[in-house]
C-alpha cells in the first residue's frame, strides 16, 4: 500500500513566462529550478511545476490538456486580513478574478483567482485548519 502524500502538482502552461510572472511577482515564490520548459517552486513538503504544455503533453503521452477548470488549487494563509491583498497581489501579476472574497458557510474568508492559464486557486483563511511554523497545513475541523 503506498504512503498517503502527494509529492508533486504539475501545471501545463501556454506561456511559461507570464506563468513565472504570476507566481514570481503574485505569491512572491521564488523557482528551486527551470529551463526552457518547466519551473519548479518548493513549497514546503510539495513540489509545484509549470510545464510547457506542448512539453507537457509530449511527457504524459497525451494528445491535449484542454480541460482547465476541473480542479481547484488552494493556498491558505494564516489570517483573514490576508485574503485580499494576496488576491489583489496575484490579479496584478496577470490573474482574473473568479470569485471576490467572501464568507463560505463553515467560516473563514475565501475567494478564488485563476493564473494565467485559467487554473484555479483559492486564497482561504479557514480557522479549521492549523498552519504550523514550517507552513504545513493540518485537518482540523
Amino acid at each position: 500500500m503506498a504512503e498517503q502524500r502527494l509529492s508533486l502538482v504539475t501545471l501545463g502552461t501556454r506561456d511559461l513566462a507570464r506563468s513565472r510572472r504570476f507566481y514570481t511577482d503574485g505569491f512572491g515564490w521564488t523557482p528551486a529550478f527551470e529551463n526552457e520548459e518547466i519551473i519548479f517552486y518548493q513549497l514546503g513538503g510539495i513540489i509545484l511545476g509549470t510545464f510547457e504544455e506542448g512539453a507537457l503533453e509530449r511527457d504524459m503521452g497525451r494528445g491535449s490538456l484542454s480541460r482547465p477548470g476541473a480542479f481547484a488549487l488552494a493556498h491558505n494563509v494564516r489570517s483573514r486580513e490576508e485574503v485580499e491583498p494576496l488576491m489583489t497581489s496575484l490579479v496584478a501579476a496577470g490573474g482574473l478574478v473568479l470569485r471576490p472574497a467572501d464568507e463560505p458557510p463553515i467560516g473563514g474568508l475565501r475567494g478564488y483567482v485563476s493564473d494565467p492559464d485559467d487554473h484555479a486557486w483559492e486564497i482561504a483563511y479557514n480557522p479549521g485548519f492549523a498552519i504550523d511554523a514550517d507552513g504545513n497545513v493540518r485537518f482540523g475541523i
